[in-house]
């Protein structure tokens, strides 16, 4: 599935937004800022700049929700019921069409969630990597230092005292 997006056509999206947080007795606190995660940011500006993405987004959305499945039966009773007496060879074509195209919108939409999730696996990953290897720095460090600690405290104390 696609994610929502809630500034659709907007000018773009801002990387922080505050959220509401706080105990649920109602009591006001202030709001904590989110960050985004720069995959999500990224996608977010690609659906500003591309009217094909926005049109693919806002099929997708309609066509999985209530409102669809509501207008199609209302659409399809008036037919069957008032249009054409024998609506199955024409309804058959026109749901089969109507099948074809949605299944390729979910599919963009299910290729762009998957390079969407590739993205930010890299982008974890590589954070990550970066992070290890501070970490390990760091570890090497403090090991050298608590060494120098040991050999100057512990083993000489004699020296520490003249």
């Amino acid at each position: 599935m696609v994610p929502a997006n809630p500034s659709r056509g907007g000018s773009g999206a801002s990387p922080v937004k505050p959220q509401p947080s706080g105990p649920c007795d109602g009591r006001h606190t202030a709001p904590r800022v989110v960050q985004h995660h720069p995959a999500v940011l990224e996608q977010q500006q690609q659906r500003v700049h591309s009217f094909e993405l926005r049109l693919a987004d806002g099929i997708t959305a309609f066509a999985g929700s209530m409102k669809f499945v509501y207008l199609h039966v209302v659409v399809f009773a008036v037919w069957m019921l008032f249009i054409e007496r024998r609506p199955w060879a024409t309804l058959t074509l026109i749901v089969s069409l109507e099948a074809i195209f949605l299944s390729t919108f979910v599919m963009i939409g299910q290729n762009r969630q998957a390079a969407f999730q590739q993205a930010k696996a890299d982008h974890d990953f590589t954070e990550q990597e970066l992070e290890l290897k501070t970490n390990t720095q760091l570890t090497r460090e403090i090991h050298i230092l608590t060494a120098e600690l040991h050999k100057r405290f512990l083993e000489n104390p004699a020296q520490q005292q003249s």
